[in-house]
């Protein structure tokens, strides 16, 4: 401990804990925090220190080296709790952060406990989050003896130290050897591949740099698996790294090797870990994180570039031991286009477990330091009342039971309903990464692999991955005791369903394999794989594509055996609606679940008032079929609105929003066909009613009556309302004719004698003032026998000509 630069502020650090008994720590990797504060901290916590890691390999090699710093082992003063594996201590407790929720919720007073200590804070998973907001919850309300703790790397300390009160902030610089950082010279060409360049660049690294281990970080372990096999490295031991390798494995990747080592790790290797004898850190730039869709309820490991924060904690790895070199897979004017930070996992992943364990808490006023998105935990929360697990926005006993296991809610529901060996071995399975991969997306042949591997592989062409087999056969035993009920007689296809009620789905209708999920969603698989022409599947994995997810793993059942387990999911629909495909009311009865119908029928007797509903739908698409008729009542109508005028509006948008207008007209009419025959004149009377049709023939009457008492129709439809009659039969009128309450002028086409339009006007005594003079002597010469006096205005009207001889 005596060469720990963290020995600098550990007085201070005690300090501001005496003080305030909440402090903020930031230190660099290689400073010692992990090892050295909490030995420190021994000597000033009454009762027991326990530290939260991120990672259940991070947890045992702290949990070694802390015993190894009192000259111990672990399982004395010092020991670990993770998932499946414990071995106690007295004094310091490492633990993955699930461990000290179920601490927590077990008992919020957390007796015997003198210190939380939140390591690798930086890291923002959604459990330590929780963790931190329930232990500040904890301290205000039951425990204000119990210290807290937070260490980071590179975390910006100011808004955690802001959310613990404004908690005292130590810094320690650390003690890092300089690296030389190495960036490529121009940006990787569109086209390159990944793993070609990153085994490239490892190779560089290894001729440039003659001393030292290389530990090269890469997104997953499909990349690690490509990378090792494109290495050709003389003398070099490669040894990958990821987390769900057995422990084994993972502590010789850690140890010591003949010769030169590469490591090829993901970010596992980030913090926490110490790789003894890495001198240079090849970053390939790539990072993979889970994305949650709340809207489709499904989550997807998508590969993104590192932020600058991790970066930077991949860099520092080279200059724990001695000065190193960092290459970068990027160029340097990449760099300023990096994020700052990685997202928080609980902006970004599925939210069920966490509003379980709010549920479970009793309240919803936790001091978070990024709040949970409120659409995604809504969705959560109808997930888990779907489940059982809540009522009413309460925590159930089911949902207690739920809770106390450590599983996913989904497949927590599966394993106490289902109960069984079968049921802990799904659910177990269905945790842990794919012992399959590569093979078609059957979950039967899945459970096949786990129960026989040798008969699987010698019937298929697919490996089975033995340490994935074993990791689930382990952990389903451990579930089995945690859950000892008999096991129900359900099928593999039933308990899926338990667990993703709304991941059933119901085959489209084709011949390509594509389904519609309870849920609302599409799914698809490729064709001319095993569960291609099932009616019926449950999807246990989904690629999450948000337009239509790809199937990765799925297993069929009968709608009996879906009935059993959820038959009271399931509801019966009436519909009547317009189809835009088949142009015509479709009414059908349908028992649903979810979002499937199972069952679909023609619903024969239909109410009148629904079939009318659903024929306006129709009407509103098609539009309406406007006879001359409809259209010089609707003209007439216009005109003759006004302020104060009661008379409607008979505009075609208008007209389909007035449900009590149309709707008495529709009964009887579901198809396109018969909307075209729609009454729309009859449909406006009955609108005007008698009162309607007085005010509209006193302000836009239907005709114009002439000097000598003869109806002419009036046109409404043109540019103005507009009438045509013989020049003669206007003799004598000396006021323009108006319409309407704003007094239009009527447009008067006035005919020859013959029929032919002579003038058009809209000031009829400007006509006789001023162009009738010229129009009279064109006319009376075609026209003789008819009357052209010199002042019109005193003339008697006439249609007749003067007799012959006249």
């Amino acid at each position: 401990m005596e060469t720990l630069p963290i020995l600098e502020v550990l007085p201070e650090l005690i300090q501001a804990l005496r003080g305030r008994g909440m402090v903020v720590l930031q230190a660099p990797p290689g400073a010692g925090k992990t090892t050295g504060v909490p030995l420190a901290l021994l000597p000033e916590i009454k009762g027991k220190i326990v530290m939260l890691e991120p990672r259940r390999l991070a947890a045992r090699g702290a949990a070694e080296r802390l015993a190894e710093g009192l000259g111990e082992t672990v399982g004395g003063t010092v020991g670990y709790r993770i998932r499946g594996e414990a071995k106690a201590g007295k004094r310091i407790e490492v633990v993955t952060e699930g461990i000290l929720t179920r601490m927590i919720q077990t008992d919020a007073e957390l007796p015997g406990v003198g210190c939380l200590i939140f390591d690798e804070f930086h890291e923002r998973s959604l459990t330590a989050d929780l963790g931190l907001a329930l232990a500040l919850d904890i301290r205000e309300a039951l425990r204000p003896d119990l210290a807290l703790l937070v260490m980071s790397a590179t975390l910006d300390t100011g808004p955690v130290a802001a959310l613990m009160g404004d908690a005292p902030v130590v810094t320690s610089e650390g003690r890092a050897f300089p690296v030389e950082t190495r960036h490529l010279a121009r940006p990787l060409r569109g086209d390159a591949r990944f793993e070609n360049e990153m085994a490239g660049l490892i190779g560089q690294a290894f001729a440039e740099c003659p001393e030292g281990d290389v530990l090269a970080f890469l997104p997953g372990e499909g990349e690690i698996r490509r990378v090792q096999g494109l290495l050709r490295l003389e003398g070099v031991t490669v040894a990958p790294l990821f987390g769900n390798m057995d422990f084994a494995a993972q502590r010789a990747a850690l140890g010591p090797a003949p010769g030169r080592k590469l490591v090829l790790a993901t970010a596992i290797a980030e913090t926490s870990l110490t790789i003894p004898g890495v001198r240079v850190v090849v970053d390939g730039g790539r990072a993979r994180r889970a994305r949650f869709d709340p809207g489709s309820g499904m989550a997807r490991l998508v590969t993104e570039r590192v932020t600058r924060a991790e970066a930077e904690q991949r860099r520092g790895r080279a200059g724990r031991v001695a000065p190193g070199v960092c290459y970068r897979l990027w160029s340097k004017g990449e760099e300023g286009g990096l994020q700052a930070y990685p997202p928080p996992e609980i902006a970004a992943t599925d939210l069920a477990g966490l509003a379980l364990e709010l549920a479970q808490w009793g309240g919803s006023d936790l001091r978070f330091l990024t709040p949970p998105p409120e659409g995604a935990l809504t969705e959560a929360r109808g997930l888990l009342a779907s489940l059982g697990a809540l009522h009413q926005g309460r925590i159930t006993a089911h949902g207690k039971a739920m809770a106390a296991l450590p599983l996913q809610p989904r497949l927590a529901h599966m394993l106490i309903r289902a109960g069984g060996e079968q049921a802990a071995l799904l659910a177990a399975l269905l945790a842990e990464r794919d012992p399959l991969r590569g093979a078609p997306p059957d979950l039967a042949l899945r459970m096949r692999a786990l129960r026989d591997p040798k008969a699987v592989e010698s019937d298929t062409p697919y490996a089975v991955n033995r340490g994935v087999v074993e990791r689930v056969r382990d952990e389903a035993r451990r579930l089995r005791k945690m859950v000892p009920g008999e096991a129900g007689d359900l099928s593999l296809g039933q308990m899926a369903a338990l667990a993703y009620p709304d991941r059933v789905g119901l085959r489209r209708k084709g011949d390509e394999p594509r389904w519609l999920l309870s849920g609302g969603k599409g799914a698809a698989m490729g064709p001319g794989l095993p569960l291609t022409g099932a009616r019926l599947l449950v999807a246990t994995d989904l690629d999450g594509d948000a337009r239509e997810a790809g199937i990765r793993q799925a297993v069929a059942l009968s709608e009996a055996e879906l009935r059993e387990v959820l038959g009271d999911q399931f509801t019966r629909r009436d519909i009547c609606e317009w189809s835009r495909r088949e142009g015509r009311v479709a009414a059908r009865r349908q028992e649903m679940f979810g979002a499937i119908a199972l069952s679909d029928q023609i619903w024969h007797d239909a109410p009148a008032e629904l079939v009318a509903r659903a024929a306006l739908d129709g009407l509103r698409e098609n539009g309406l079929s406007w006879s001359a008729g409809a259209r010089r009542l609707a003209a007439r109508v216009a005109v003759g609105r006004g302020e104060g005028e009661a008379l409607p509006d008979f505009t075609e948008s208008n007209i389909l929003t007035r449900e009590e207008w149309v709707l008495p007209y529709l009964n009887t009419m579901k198809s396109k066909n018969d909307l075209s025959g729609f009454n729309l004149v009859g449909m406006m009377q009955s609108v005007l009613g008698w009162e309607g049709e007085q005010t509209l023939n006193r302000l836009a009457p239907a005709h114009f009556t002439t000097p000598l008492g003869r109806d002419v129709p009036i046109d409404y439809e043109g540019e103005a309302p507009g009438i045509e009659v013989r020049l003669q039969e206007m003799f004598g009128v000396t006021v323009h004719p108006v319409v309407g309450p704003k007094r239009l002028p009527l447009r008067i086409t006035l005919l020859s004698p013959g029929g032919r339009p002579v003038q058009v006007t809209m000031d009829l005594p400007g006509f006789w003032t001023n162009s009738y003079g010229d129009v009279r002597r064109d006319m009376r010469g075609r026209y003789p026998r008819h009357p052209w006096p010199d002042d019109p205005r005193q003339a008697e009207p006439t249609v007749r000509a003067k007799p012959r001889g006249t």
